[in-house]
């Protein structure tokens, strides 16, 4: 058991190249099974786009195992300032993770700007701000500004909940 633990350790690249295939198959299953209702003209659809980056995923799948598995090495991140043998601040990972948990069950029923702004306070609190009174005009701001971008000037409709006629 610890020669085949081992073995995965010395090749954990090989996770990345388990997921970019299976996020391939994942664009190329969707692409295949999409329906175009729409009267193309000209070689290029809207399945064109999804097909390529599905099959540059699979390609640099099979390319990145290849390598791996013939003895190459990721390089180790030495050139910035951070002690590559500390161990990881799970405590703001799993802040954040929850922050964007929260941030997702809440769109619907608070709104874009009223989840957003929760979702930025929080993000910035979990990354070590603690300036109290500024933050939250800052997420607040930053918040409505998204949802006016996205709803009014590019037409993507967005949840704005109860502030929905405020705005």
């Amino acid at each position: 058991m610890t020669g085949t633990r081992g073995w995965l350790r010395a090749h954990s690249e090989l996770g990345v190249c388990v997921l970019l295939f299976a996020l391939g198959a994942l664009v190329l299953g969707d692409v295949l099974t999409m329906d175009v209702d729409i009267t193309q003209r000209g070689p290029v659809g809207p399945k064109t786009v999804p097909v390529v980056v599905g099959v540059a995923l699979l390609g640099v799948a099979v390319l990145l195992a290849l390598d791996v598995l013939r003895g190459g090495r990721g390089e180790a991140e030495g050139g910035e300032d951070i002690d590559l043998d500390a161990p990881g601040d799970w405590r703001t990972v799993l802040l954040l993770a929850g922050i964007f948990l929260g941030n997702a069950v809440l769109l619907d029923p608070l709104g874009l700007p009223a989840s957003g702004a929760l979702m930025f306070w929080g993000s910035a609190y979990a990354l070590g701000s603690r300036a109290y009174d500024r933050d939250p005009l800052i997420a607040a701001v930053l918040s409505v500004v998204t949802y006016v971008v996205f709803d009014s000037l590019l037409g993507i409709p967005l949840p704005g909940g109860p502030l929905m006629e405020v705005l």
